[in-house]
């Protein structure tokens, strides 16, 4: 596993992947994350579920990309290890399916020996990195990755915290253009479509935070896929995009799920 070392844990001040631990339930976060946590519920009491409905995409998503031939994924964005993972998801698929992990919290790498123990040396890698680092995170995945062949670019609940002024478009365009015909780009993303009030508010809580949120229109958000093919049924609602590839997360249909996912295909 790359980029271990001396942790430089902030913990005065909430991260986006430890307040999503907390929402699912997880035990590697601190008070200031489940301080925002809480307030959040405040404005949005099914945010644990909205959060549940995101990971059961990427499983979703993952499932239907090995049974469709990607053998290989690079996962931006992953958050504090959860079982099942991408990589357990991928591999139940195809066994030699190869998983790089990025994110930018030390935590994250912190806790990913325990999940990676036992897999194939060379097979699943971490590597610390923020989705605002693309040359760096190219770098350190060709590790692991054949450029060569197609890659999977995950993007699950990442691009919400970052801004059209942090070049969120020119990001993914840079990350896409690194892969080959036949990768596939998987994004869900949340969104003001639905309450603007309450995202308005929620937007205030996580800039009180230090986050910054970045909630996007269904079109905007299908501007990440303007130079790709879209995989039916295009940008849909996140719990629409192939439900029978999983099963419902409970509370998912007592209300919108205010967001919207999508795979393409670079052709």
């Amino acid at each position: 596993m790359t980029g271990q070392g001396p942790l430089n844990l902030d913990t005065s001040r909430p991260h986006p992947a430890r307040t999503y631990d907390w929402y699912l339930g997880g035990k590697d976060n601190y008070p200031v994350d489940e301080e925002l946590g809480r307030k959040i519920m405040a404005l949005e009491p099914r945010a644990k579920v909205l959060a549940q409905v995101n990971r059961a995409f990427m499983h979703r998503a993952t499932r239907w990309l090995a049974e469709n031939g990607v053998r290989q994924f690079l996962d931006i964005g992953t958050g504090i290890p959860t079982e099942p993972n991408l990589h357990q998801i991928a591999q139940r698929v195809v066994p030699d399916a190869r998983v790089v992990y990025c994110d930018n919290d030390p935590i994250v790498l912190a806790h990913a020996a325990a999940l990676l123990r036992g897999t194939p040396e060379g097979v699943t890698e971490y590597v610390q990195a923020d989705v605002r680092q693309p040359d760096s995170i190219i770098e350190q995945a060709r590790k692991v990755l054949d450029f060569r062949e197609p890659v999977a670019l995950s993007l699950v609940a990442l691009l919400h915290f970052v801004t059209d002024e942090d070049g969120a478009y020119e990001l993914v365009d840079r990350l896409m253009s690194e892969l080959p015909s036949g990768s596939h780009l998987v994004v869900s993303h949340a969104s003001a479509d639905f309450t603007p009030q309450k995202s308005k508010e929620a937007t205030e809580t996580y800039k009180a935070g230090g986050i910054t949120l970045a909630l996007r229109s269904r079109d905007e958000v299908g501007r990440f896929f303007e130079n790709l093919e879209l995989v039916d049924p295009g940008v849909s609602l996140v719990v629409d995009w192939h439900p029978e590839l999983g099963d419902p997360v409970p509370g998912q249909d007592d209300d919108v799920v205010p967001g919207y996912a999508a795979v393409g295909r670079k052709p």
